[in-house]
């Protein structure tokens, strides 16, 4: 299902970036 995977992706990229911020805080 194209609509799965385009929301797994989004769910990838959010965690990513929380994780980011909150690794990196002086980053953002």
């Amino acid at each position: 299902m194209i609509g799965d995977s385009v929301l797994l992706g989004i769910s990838v990229l959010m965690f990513g970036y929380l994780l980011a911020a909150l690794l990196w805080p002086e980053r953002f």
